[in-house]
């Protein structure tokens, strides 16, 4: 029987949105499949030397109500559904939602998005940067990490096709 195959497209560049293709190809890597992540477009910025940009936007995501990661359990329990009209009018609440976001991250135990990320690579995941993204964004291979190959699309469809399962994050 041959290895199983698990190919990812990551095209989303925000800390919250870092966390799912990092964690599933880690746990695929332990369960012995061979897995590839291709980062196109704002995915890209979860393969740049510096993570310190990945920040969360809460506008406009309904999905994502806040609890403080911090005081009193009664505190810590009150779902804090801000509006988004207040979200975009409030200066600074990007950076606070993501330091709570931060927060509730390391309360819990899980690991940040550099040591998720190097787990993968331990395990051999193998990171594809989309280059035509690479060259449309300006960027060079020097913002990247080491380990990264670089191809097109065209690439990424002949693991994908032959892959057991792809998911698009």
């Amino acid at each position: 029987m041959s290895q199983k195959k698990l190919a990812i497209i990551a095209t989303k560049g925000t800390l919250d949105w870092a966390y799912p293709p990092f964690i599933l190809a880690s746990v695929a890597a332990a369960l012995d499949y061979q897995v590839e992540i291709f980062f196109t477009f704002y995915g890209l910025q979860l393969v740049r030397k510096d993570l310190s940009g990945l920040k969360v936007s809460p506008l406009g995501n309904p999905g994502m109500p806040m609890k403080m990661p911090f005081g009193p359990k009664w505190f810590r329990g009150i779902t804090w559904n801000v509006p988004n009209a207040i979200q975009a009018l409030v200066p600074g609440y990007e950076s606070f939602a993501t330091a709570m976001m931060k927060k509730t991250i390391a309360n819990n135990g899980v690991d940040t998005v550099g040591g998720l990320r190097d787990i993968c690579l331990e395990c051999e995941v193998k990171f594809v940067a989309c280059q035509m993204t690479v060259d449309l964004f300006g960027f060079s291979h020097d913002d990247f990490i080491g380990g990264m190959e670089y191809a097109g699309a065209a690439a990424m469809f002949e693991f994908a096709g032959d892959s057991d399962i792809c998911l698009f994050i």
